[in-house]
């Protein structure tokens, strides 16, 4: 059965107040607030390296990050919680008038993005800037890993459509809202998260479970009742004992019950290349050809890869516990680091976690061979397009949410104009990002001094 979309969508999967963070950021913060270190504040966000098999990202998170920036407050039960934590008075009432006022440049969801590319830029008040740094952490790695995972799997998929059935196996209810929503993004036709379909204006779908069919004295009987009493397209589960037996069940209620569009047989274990094979054939036979064919159980890119090279004849597949949680990269390398305090460059010179300084750009050409990372205020190449783009002014969004539908639309085209060698599933190449000349020259004068050896 599918269910349409109804009532007005919401873009955002959750909310989460200001104690929504670690212990050591509110412990700087007070620090900043007891000294009067409300300089403005850059902070960077990027991803030191990709995963392995991973030749490009996903950028998510941003429209959940936005309204968590916007509401930003210490309620009374934070401010309560702080003081039994140990919190003088004085910090408490400073934590209790503090907003987010800042300012935010990010890369639009849906768009491909690489390694040490800013996803996103704060700047506020040092205090402000400091203190949201692990929700946009969280946020931005987590969803950006589902999103690409999902992505993975729709270049897989070929014309095969795909259906998310995560929500059993995510990592929380949470976690199940945002991949419903990313997997969309990624141009999953459907849900069976109902919430997910509600919240986000998407198609929920689903089908049968085993038990239902072993409700019933025999296949068939389960499959009559099922049609009569949920109207609709219908899909008839057929591997709960015998799946050729069972496909001949199917086959006998579709026609007994005189079906003509909409129905679909599920297939949710074996060689689902070889069952499918006999089903296609089983189904044509009896003249039923318009009967689709879906398949599901524990499926992730690499077997969507083997159907399309196999051309087996499935026609959709629901994906689940495996791309819900990313299972082969379940995380990213994610930084969120000053990169300019008061007008003043800084940068981090640790062994392998060094940074770049200052405010920054990421400049585009089509096709995507190659990014360029500059300094926010020096031009592009002839032709390149910004990246980073103000998403919030003062606190406040600039324009309207995103759409799902318009972050979808951002990433087929950044995977239209990816090279082969980003897109493949095994041992990618992802395209350089080059460090503009001006970029480099502030790093290093940055490096000197800090070093103590500039001129």
């Amino acid at each position: 059965m599918t269910l349409g979309t109804a009532g007005r969508p919401s873009e955002t999967t959750l909310t989460a107040g200001a104690l929504t963070t670690d212990l050591y950021e509110l412990n700087m913060a007070a620090s900043y607030l007891r000294r009067g270190l409300a300089e403005p504040a850059t902070f960077s966000l990027f991803v030191r390296a990709l995963p392995r098999d991973r030749g490009f990202l996903v950028a998510a998170g941003l429209e959940d990050c936005l309204s968590y920036l916007e509401s930003f407050a210490f309620n009374d039960d934070d401010l309560r919680w702080l003081e039994a934590a140990g919190f003088d008075h004085d910090t408490i009432a400073k934590f209790a008038a503090l907003r987010f006022t800042g300012d935010v440049f990010a890369i639009a969801e849906g768009r491909v993005i690489f390694a040490n590319e800013p996803i996103l830029e704060v700047t506020a008040p040092l205090p402000e800037a400091q203190l949201v740094e692990t929700f946009l952490l969280n946020q931005i790695g987590y969803q950006s890993t589902l999103a690409t995972k999902a992505a993975r799997c729709r270049i897989a998929a070929g014309g095969i459509e795909l259906v998310d059935f995560a929500l059993r196996r995510t990592q929380g209810t949470e976690a199940a809202m945002a991949f419903a929503r990313v997997s969309a993004i990624a141009g999953f036709s459907a849900t069976s998260n109902v919430a997910a379909a509600r919240r986000f204006g998407l198609r929920a779908a689903g089908t049968m479970a085993h038990s239902y069919v072993q409700s019933f004295s025999s296949e068939r009987d389960a499959f009559s009742a099922f049609v009569e009493d949920i109207p609709g397209a219908v899909t008839f589960l057929v591997d709960t004992y015998d799946t050729p037996n069972g496909i001949d069940a199917a086959i006998g209620a579709i026609k007994d019950l005189k079906l003509t569009e909409g129905a679909a047989i599920r297939l949710d274990s074996g060689d689902l290349v070889a069952t499918s094979q006999l089903a296609r054939r089983k189904l044509d036979e009896a003249g039923l050809s318009w009967v689709r064919i879906f398949v599901s159980g524990g499926l992730d890119e690499y077997d969507l890869e083997h159907f399309r090279r196999s051309q087996a004849p499935i026609d959709a597949a629901g994906l689940g516990g495996r791309i819900g949680v990313a299972q082969d990269a379940p995380t990213l390398d994610t930084a969120y680091k000053l990169v300019q305090l008061g007008g003043r460059p800084v940068m981090k010179l640790s062994p392998g976690k060094d940074s770049l300084p200052g405010p920054k750009q990421v400049w585009r050409q089509n096709p995507i061979d190659r990014d360029l990372l500059a300094t926010r205020d020096e031009p592009g190449p002839a032709g390149a397009e910004p990246l980073l783009q103000p998403v919030m002014r003062g606190g406040r969004r600039v324009g309207a949410a995103s759409s799902i539908d318009a972050a979808r639309q951002r990433l087929a085209s950044d995977l239209d104009r990816l090279p082969e060698t980003a897109r493949r599933l095994r041992e990618p190449i992802p395209p350089p990002v080059e460090v503009s000349p001006r970029l480099a020259s502030l790093r290093d004068a940055t490096r000197r001094t800090l070093e103590g050896t500039a001129p």
